[in-house]
C-alpha cells in the first residue's frame, strides 16, 4: 500500500496520461472514424481518386436552377494538378501589422504566411515564424476558387489572375487594406477575388465577387480548402510529448471534431454543415476557413498524391442572372491559438486549443494563469503562483493523505515485526495488520484517495502548460529563456529528481527489498524522462514537489512529536 501511494501520485498523474496519449495517437482514429465522419456513397470510386486536384463530386443542381454544376472530377471544370503554386510563380506580397503574406497570382492562393509578432525561434528573432509555405516537406497552403455550371467558366485555384500591384502594405493610420485580383471570362463574366485585412485582427475576409456580363445566367459554387503534408519533426521533445497535428471541424450539431490524417486516408468526409468552420491544427498555431454562419456548406476531405491532405468546404450552387452580381464571402485565419481572439472570430474556434476530456477543468485553470500573468508579467512566476494556489485549494486533502502516510510510517516497525512473526502465513498476517490498523485508527487507503481526487487537476494543468502558445519563447529567469522548450542545462530536471528522492525519504519505506530498489530508481528514471519536457512543465512539477515536501515534512514531524509525547 505504501508503494501504491507513490505510484498513484507519479505514475498515474503522468505516465498513464502519456500512455493514453500514445494510444489515442495510434488507435483512437480507427475507433472514432465511423462515429465522427459520415462518408458519402460513391466518394471512394476510382474515377474521383484519379483526379488528384479535385474536390469531391458535387450534387447536381435541382429545382429552379437553369443548369447543373458539374461533378468537379470533370477535368474540364477543375484542374488535375497537385501543384501548390510554389512561390516561383508571381506572388503578391502583403504586409499588415500582424501578417506578412504571399498570395499567388495563380489561383489567388495563400502560399506563405509569416506571423510578425512571433519570432521564428529563440535564436532567430529577426525573422518571423512561418506558418504556411508551398514547399515540401512541411507544405501548408490555403486554396479557394469557383466551380461553374455547364456552359460557363469560372476561376479555380489554378487559374491565372491579374493584379494591379505585386506589393500591398497597410498604411500607418489606416485600419483596413483591400487586395484585389481580377479575372474575366471570354463570355464577359468578371470575378474579383478580394482579400480584406483589418488592423489588429487575424481574420481576413476573402470574397469572390461575380459580375455576370454575359448574355445568359451564370451558375456556380465557391470552394475553399486547406492542403498540407504531415510535418516532420526530429526534436526529442516531439517524440516524448504528443501534440495534435491534423484537421478539425466545428458544427452546431457535432461541435468540435478532430479529423485525423489517418481518418482522411481511410474514408472521405462529405457532410452538410450550416455555419461552422474547418481548420488544420498544429502545436500552437492553426489555419482555418470560416463560412458565413447562415450558409450551408459541404465539408469534405481528400488525400492527394504524395500524402497531401485536403480539408475543404464548398457552397450550395448560386445562380447569377445576366447583368447581375453576387458575392461569395468567407473568413480566413492563419494565426496563433489565442483563445480570446479565436472565440471572437467564430464560435467554437477557441476549442482548437484542445485540452481533451478535461477541458471543463483546464479552461478555468488557464483563465487563472492568464490573470496571474497580467499582474506579475512573468509566465514562470505565474506557474509558481498558480501551483501554490492549487496546493492551497487541496491543502486539506493533501493533509489527510500525508497524515495517513505519517501514521503508516510510524507503524512500519510494528508491521515488519508482524511479518517476521507470521512469515508466509498471509491469512494470519493480513488479519493481524487489519487489527493493528483498527486499533490505531489508521485507514490504509487514506493516503491514496486524496491523491486520486487531485489527479484530474494535475493532468489539466499539464495540458494548459503544454498547449498554451503564450508560453512559446516566454522567458523565466537567467538561463531559462523559453518555457516551451527543455531546460538547456537540465537544472530543473535535476532539481526535480532530487525533490523526488527527498519525498521518497519522507514516505514509509517498502518492506520488500526489491520494491525498495525499484522506488529508489524512480527519481533517476523520471529525471531522464523530464529532461526533454518543456521547462514550464518541469517548473510546475518542481514547485509542486517542493510544496509537497514542505507540507509533508511539517505534518510528519508534528505527528511524530505527538506520538513521542504520548
Amino acid at each position: 500500500m505504501d508503494n501504491l501511494r507513490l505510484i498513484l501520485f507519479f505514475a498515474l498523474a503522468l505516465v498513464l496520461m502519456m500512455l493514453w496519449q500514445a494510444w489515442e495517437k495510434d488507435y483512437g482514429a480507427k475507433l472514432q472514424v465511423a462515429a465522427t465522419t459520415e462518408v458519402a456513397t460513391g466518394q471512394s470510386d476510382t474515377k474521383t481518386a484519379a483526379v488528384p486536384g479535385a474536390i469531391p463530386d458535387t450534387p447536381a443542381v435541382t429545382g429552379s436552377q437553369p443548369s447543373s454544376v458539374p461533378a468537379v472530377s470533370d477535368t474540364s471544370a477543375v484542374p488535375t494538378s497537385t501543384a501548390s503554386n510554389k512561390s516561383s510563380a508571381t506572388t503578391v506580397k502583403v504586409k499588415t501589422d500582424l501578417y506578412t503574406m504571399e498570395i499567388g497570382t495563380i489561383g489567388g492562393n495563400v502560399l506563405k504566411v509569416f506571423l510578425n509578432d512571433y519570432p521564428a525561434s529563440l535564436g532567430d528573432k529577426e525573422n518571423s515564424f512561418q506558418l504556411m509555405k508551398p514547399d515540401e516537406p512541411d507544405l501548408f497552403v490555403a486554396q479557394s476558387g469557383l466551380i461553374a455550371g455547364a456552359g460557363s467558366t469560372a476561376p479555380s485555384h489554378e487559374t491565372p489572375f491579374q493584379v494591379s500591384s505585386n506589393s500591398f502594405q497597410l498604411a500607418d493610420g489606416s485600419d483596413q487594406l483591400n487586395v484585389d485580383l481580377f479575372w474575366t471570362s471570354p463570355e464577359g463574366v468578371k470575378v474579383t477575388k478580394r482579400f480584406t485585412y483589418q488592423r489588429g485582427s487575424y481574420l481576413v475576409t476573402v470574397q469572390h465577387i461575380v459580375q455576370n456580363g454575359s448574355d445568359k445566367p451564370w451558375v456556380g459554387r465557391e470552394y475553399r480548402q486547406l492542403m498540407r503534408t504531415e510535418p516532420e519533426s526530429n526534436s526529442a521533445a516531439s517524440k516524448v510529448l504528443y501534440t495534435y497535428t491534423g484537421g478539425a471541424i466545428y458544427s452546431e450539431e457535432n461541435k468540435y471534431e478532430k479529423i485525423k490524417f489517418e481518418e482522411m486516408e481511410e474514408s472521405k468526409l462529405s457532410r452538410e454543415v450550416k455555419g461552422g468552420w474547418i481548420a488544420m491544427l498544429q502545436h500552437y498555431f492553426l489555419g482555418a476557413w470560416i463560412p458565413a454562419t447562415d450558409q450551408t456548406d459541404t465539408f469534405y476531405t481528400n488525400v492527394l498524391a504524395g500524402k497531401r491532405y485536403v480539408l475543404g468546404a464548398y457552397t450550395q450552387p448560386v445562380t447569377v442572372d445576366k447583368g447581375a452580381s453576387h458575392t461569395f464571402s468567407s473568413g480566413f485565419v492563419a494565426s496563433p491559438k489565442l483563445q480570446d481572439e479565436l472565440k471572437a472570430i467564430s464560435k467554437g474556434l477557441d476549442l482548437s486549443v484542445d485540452y481533451g476530456w478535461l477541458t471543463v477543468i483546464a479552461q478555468p485553470i488557464f483563465w487563472l494563469l492568464k490573470h496571474i500573468q497580467a499582474i506579475v508579467t512573468n509566465w514562470g512566476l505565474s506557474i509558481i503562483l498558480l501551483t501554490l494556489l492549487i496546493k492551497a485549494l487541496f491543502y486539506k486533502l493533501s493533509e489527510a493523505s500525508y497524515k495517513s502516510m505519517a501514521n503508516m510510517r510510524r507503524m512500519t516497525p510494528r508491521i515488519q515485526a508482524l511479518k517476521d512473526r507470521f512469515g508466509e502465513d498471509k491469512t494470519r498476517l493480513n488479519a493481524a495488520m487489519m487489527e493493528l490498523y483498527k486499533k490505531e485508527k489508521i485507514n490504509p487507503l487514506g493516503g491514496c484517495l486524496p491523491i486520486v481526487v487531485q489527479i484530474p487537476v494535475f493532468i489539466s494543468l499539464y495540458w494548459v502548460l503544454l498547449e498554451s502558445v503564450e508560453l512559446r519563447q516566454a522567458p523565466f529567469i537567467f538561463w531559462i529563456q523559453d518555457l516551451s522548450t527543455k531546460d538547456p542545462y537540465f537544472v530543473l530536471p535535476l532539481v526535480m529528481g532530487i525533490s523526488m528522492f527527498i519525498q521518497q525519504k519522507l514516505n514509509p519505506a517498502p518492506p520488500d527489498p526489491m520494491q525498495a530498489k525499484i522506488m529508489m530508481a524512480l527519481p533517476v528514471v523520471f529525471t531522464v524522462f523530464f529532461a526533454f519536457f518543456p521547462s514550464g512543465l518541469v517548473l510546475y512539477w518542481v514547485t509542486n514537489n517542493v510544496l509537497s515536501i514542505s507540507q509533508q515534512w511539517y505534518i510528519t514531524r508534528k505527528i511524530e512529536q505527538n506520538a513521542a509525547k504520548a
